[in-house]
């Protein structure tokens, strides 16, 4: 009995048109597979037995973008909606492991999924829905297994970036990578050094933000630690405190799921205590401590985000959150003002996610997460009802103090002590009672 999925109508028609002017064209790849998986997905691609001259004739009304001709591929606009479409090939070698050195066209479906890399991800439909399956796709994705197509090292040898993209869907997807295709990824893991850092960035978030990521990374230790060395060295790493059940690896995995879904937070997750194998010291009864663990994790996340061309917001969010996430919170109304003030609402609140995921990562019987929640709720409260935390929202400006004799830098001092008079409620937030107030810092 075939396989059915429902797919758009737009992307029908292409379909569609493709066969009406005497072509094969299916769908392929990991739309198919979502479709199989319940998912929706509105990015197609689609294969063809069509040359891309033949294509853009088929498509003469419609507006087509010559996207990658040389390798077969153009873009159809269809109703406002844009359609991938590749002409069947066959690659040539891969001596960079990374690109094929040539591509020629071929007038075979079955040769044209060969060259894929995972059996879930060679899966096509047809115009009516009807799934076509050469490589037992089917019966992996029910097995939730990651497989190559045909010989592992051979496929992670022609493109290494399939190493990532395996450990990325194995995140993304809940599947367990098959062991020829894991053996196959270590043994080959050096060959990522011919990716590109942007595209090995990009594959890292993706996996990060996925929901198997816990997983993955205790069981992928071996990719990442090609990527970030020190992850090799956290692993089994006995921290040797009360504070903590797992080894630093296992620490940072759980971390990692306890965080939002939002890379900078769970790069920040991955990356906070790698100076931890660095800093490490027993005291005399064998307790383990790691003095400035934070610098060095810092020195670390940079060196990493350089390395891999991270946006500079990212850059200066993670390394932040690193630099201050060991902070011990009080939970009292003016120290969260404070707070507050110093670092910005939003941020804040980042470090208090992070806080709490690191927390939650620790020995579960000394409930260290209960400062951080109570710190979050006292600053929701804070913000909630208004209060003076910043100069944004003091009831006096610069021209306020000037109209009463202060001038120059006498401004910007006499605010910030007003500023922090209202954050530690010695003085109320109203025009007449800073105004009053200030009137001590006049000489």
């Amino acid at each position: 009995m075939k396989r059915l999925i429902e797919i758009s109508e737009n992307a029908r028609e292409v379909l569609l048109s493709l066969e009406k002017s005497g072509y094969e064209a299916y769908i392929v790849g990991g739309c198919v597979r979502d479709a199989i998986l319940g998912n929706q997905t509105n990015d197609y691609d689609i294969t063809t037995s069509a040359l891309p001259e033949e294509v853009k004739k088929v498509f003469s009304n419609n507006r087509v973008i010559e996207t990658g001709i040389k390798h077969g591929t153009l873009t159809v606009i269809l109703n406002g909606e844009a359609f991938e479409i590749t002409t069947y090939r066959s690659d040539g070698k891969y001596t960079d492991s990374r690109h094929p050195d040539s591509v020629s066209f071929s007038s075979s479906l079955k040769e044209d999924l060969k060259r894929r890399d995972f059996t879930i991800n060679a899966l096509v439909c047809n115009s009516a829905g009807e799934v076509s399956d050469f490589y037992d796709g089917i019966t992996d994705i029910e097995r939730k297994t990651i497989r190559t197509i045909g010989n592992a090292e051979k496929r992670f040898s022609e493109d290494a970036l399939r190493i990532l993209r395996a450990v990325r869907f194995s995140s993304s997807l809940g599947f367990d990578i098959e062991q020829e295709t894991k053996d196959a990824m270590v043994s080959l893991k050096s060959f990522l050094s011919k990716v590109s850092k942007e595209r090995i960035a990009n594959e890292i978030n993706r996996t990060l933000c996925a929901k198997n990521v816990k997983n993955v990374l205790l069981e992928n230790w071996q990719i990442f630690g090609e990527i970030i060395p020190e992850i090799k060295q956290m692993r089994n790493f006995d921290q040797r405190t009360k504070y903590h059940i797992y080894d630093v690896l296992e620490h940072t995995a759980c971390v990692i799921s306890n965080t939002p879904s939002v890379v900078y937070l769970r790069l920040a997750g991955l990356l906070h205590d790698t100076g931890k194998v660095y800093t490490f010291v027993a005291d005399e009864n064998g307790v383990g401590h790691f003095p400035n663990h934070s610098e060095k994790s810092v020195e670390i996340a940079k060196r990493y985000l350089d390395e891999y061309k991270y946006d500079n917001f990212t850059k200066e969010r993670v390394i932040r959150l690193i630099k201050y996430h060991d902070l011990r919170f009080k939970t009292d109304r003016v120290s969260i003002k404070r707070y507050l003030n110093k670092f910005g609402a939003e941020f804040f609140f980042d470090l208090i996610e992070l806080g709490k995921a690191d927390k939650g990562a620790q020995n579960p019987e000394l409930d260290t997460v209960k400062a951080y929640a109570e710190s979050e709720a006292v600053a929701k409260d804070i913000i909630s009802a208004g209060e003076c935390f910043s100069f944004d929202t003091l009831a006096i400006k610069g021209n306020d103090l000037a109209e009463i004799g202060f001038s120059g830098k006498g401004i910007g001092n006499a605010l910030k002590e007003l500023l922090s008079e209202v954050i530690e409620e010695k003085t109320e937030n109203t025009r007449a009672a800073l105004l009053k107030s200030a009137e001590k810092f006049l000489n």
